[in-house]
């Protein structure tokens, strides 16, 4: 029977140790940390998202700010607002919520945002340091999943992880992280024929595409440990993950469920690349 990883209780140590930090820092009259969070449009899961993301600033110390345009805003008007967010000295971190609007270039407004308060980590610069195992901001959602690997000592060396899915957000990112970690990494997409068979093969399997159950019982070897990232709204109403988990919970060694796995731990870990922005800035 696999144990469960709640990613909600991790989070609450890693957002308690945090706070401290911040807590010193205004004990020392220090300046205190801010992210400013873009938000563009109402889907709810990006409002609920940002609205999480609030949540874990006012509880940590960090001064949170968010700025709301409508999903009909101008890129140029989008643009000027990341070049004031660069130049302020207040503001540590800087993330722009996705999926923008079509008519927006997301690839442009992320180049343009200070590498260095760059707290996604998409900057082309930050993931070129990442493929080059050159210290950098690494994005939120990877960085929590290397997280929940180490809270039960997992040793990475020689396994062979199945990540399936690969957006610059989370796939790639993972891959890059676990290569870093002298795992054997295969990246899985949509294309992949037999995606079982990779899978089945996996002493790590990562699930990160958005596709409710995708990962039944029978990809998953006797004893990996299954991380599911996805996140999907099911016809119920409810979150769902990729991983069929009642069905897979009892052959993994390990599982996270959805929700309350991973997507408690990338909101400790934005308050984690603030606190390491901030750092950056003021050294």
């Amino acid at each position: 029977m696999g144990e469960i990883i709640w990613g909600n209780e991790l989070a609450k140590q890693y957002r308690a140790t945090f706070k401290t930090e911040v807590d010193e820092l205004r004990s020392q009259k220090k300046r205190i940390p801010g992210l400013g969070v873009i938000l563009v449009g109402d889907n709810p899961a990006s409002v609920s998202y940002v609205s999480n993301k609030q949540k874990a600033c006012h509880e940590v110390g960090i001064k949170g700010e968010v700025i709301n345009y409508p999903d009909t805003i101008s890129e140029d008007i989008l643009s000027k607002k990341i070049i004031e967010l660069n130049n302020d000295d207040n503001v540590d971190g800087i993330l722009i919520q996705l999926p923008l609007p079509k008519h927006i270039n997301e690839s442009r407004l992320l180049g343009l945002i200070d590498v260095k308060k760059d707290v996604d980590g998409l900057h082309p610069l930050n993931i070129a340091r990442l493929q080059l195992k050159q210290n950098c901001l690494v994005p939120c959602t990877p960085m929590g999943v290397m997280e929940i690997l180490k809270s039960i000592k997992y040793d990475l060396e020689g396994k062979y992880v199945v990540i399936v899915g690969r957006s610059n957000l989370v796939g790639r990112p993972i891959a890059q992280l676990m290569l870093n970690a002298n795992a054997t990494v295969t990246i899985c997409h949509s294309k992949t024929k037999d995606l079982k068979a990779f899978c089945q093969r996996a002493d790590v399997l990562v699930a990160a595409v958005g596709k409710i159950a995708l990962i039944k019982a029978d990809y998953v070897k006797p004893g990996a440990v299954v991380i599911d990232v996805g996140v999907s709204r099911g016809e119920d109403g409810k979150l769902h993950g990729d991983v069929d988990f009642d069905a897979v919970k009892p052959i993994a060694s390990y599982i996270t469920p959805v929700p309350k796995g991973v997507g408690p731990m990338t909101i400790a870990m934005l308050m984690k690349n603030t606190l390491l922005a901030y750092h950056m800035r003021e050294s």
